[in-house]
């Protein structure tokens, strides 16, 4: 009998090229489409091995910087950003529809992530693109983020996702990747701290504090070294511990 459930996702065809063991223990994935990485040939990969596992499939848009993985906040123009996120998903929904395959959801990258998650111009950006699209699609956010309350002020459906394998501030951004504790490597500490914050709705701080905070997806990163051993773990302790994967 479940008592919970939670979506397992990982940002993927980020050329680490491990998808193939990654992708049978997750429920959805993020799939780069040219901003900070991929290209035609990761898409379609990675397209046909989603749906080969029935994983649903997500668009992993980016400020376009290839050189810093989209790491790096770019000073960049509205309508730049707007046209390149286009350009972006129209290259997944391309491949998509080629494969016979749905797009599920949009989930911005990296630096793109966390600004949105705080600047009411770049969300703003992010949900015109979701405005343009044909047929709905879930966003992935952040808990209490500005992208999140912008969608829902808009009508766009919202998929709360917290990180498996990073630490927290105690206003719920995260850690940053300059510091030496940003990732949970070890996986029992990322064992508890995923679910805490499934069953409790709570996060610990770097800091020791208790956050509320609301997770339906979960996020493993597929360029973390350690993330094969990580979300296989991870998948095995939820369902050992009566929480779905879907």
């Amino acid at each position: 009998m479940y008592l919970y459930s939670v979506d397992i996702n990982a940002d993927v065809g980020e050329g680490i090229g491990n998808e193939s063991k990654l992708l049978p223990y997750l429920s959805s994935c993020n799939i780069a489409c040219g901003g900070h990485a991929g290209n035609e040939d990761t898409m379609r990969k990675v397209v046909k091995l989603a749906k080969a596992h029935k994983v649903k499939i997500g668009a992993h848009p980016s400020f376009p910087d290839k050189e810093n993985f989209g790491r790096v906040k770019m000073d960049i123009s509205c309508a730049a950003l707007y046209t390149s996120l286009k350009h972006q998903l129209s290259n997944l929904l391309e491949v998509l529809h080629s494969e016979n395959a749905t797009l599920h959801h949009i989930k911005p990258h990296g630096a793109l992530y966390n600004l949105a998650a705080v600047s009411k111009k770049v969300a703003g950006v992010v949900i015109e693109l979701i405005k343009s699209m044909q047929y709905p699609v879930q966003l992935y956010v952040p808990y209490k983020s500005v992208i999140a309350a912008l969608a829902l002020e808009n009508d766009i459906s919202i998929t709360y996702e917290a990180f498996a394998d990073r630490n927290y501030n105690d206003d719920l951004s995260l850690v940053s990747r300059k510091t030496p504790n940003a990732l949970i490597t070890d996986d029992e500490v990322m064992k508890e701290h995923v679910l805490k914050m499934v069953t409790n709705k709570k996060v610990t701080t770097v800091t020791g504090k208790e956050q509320s905070i609301l997770v339906n997806t979960i996020c493993v990163h597929g360029d973390n070294e350690n993330a094969i051993k990580l979300v296989e773990k991870l998948h095995k302790f939820l369902v050992k511990n009566h929480i779905k994967i879907q």
